[in-house]
């Protein structure tokens, strides 16, 4: 868990904005790539469950047939 020192930034008594350290705003940044990248990982696992796959063995022997 990254620890973010944020400075609330407030507008008519009520939070508006919270602004972060530059390193600590890259270290989100890049733990919300990191994140993206493992969705799309999964998500691409999940469609491959449904795609049609043939084994090595069966490849090459349809392969030698032709």
């Amino acid at each position: 868990m990254i620890e973010l020192h944020p400075q609330v930034i407030e507008k008519d008594g009520k939070k508006e904005f919270a602004v972060l350290p530059y390193d600590e705003f890259v270290r989100v940044q890049e733990e919300l790539e990191d994140y993206e990248d493992l969705r799309q990982l999964r998500e691409a696992k999940e469609q491959d469950k449904e795609a049609l796959a043939i084994t090595l063995a069966e490849l090459k022997k349809e392969l030698s047939e032709k």
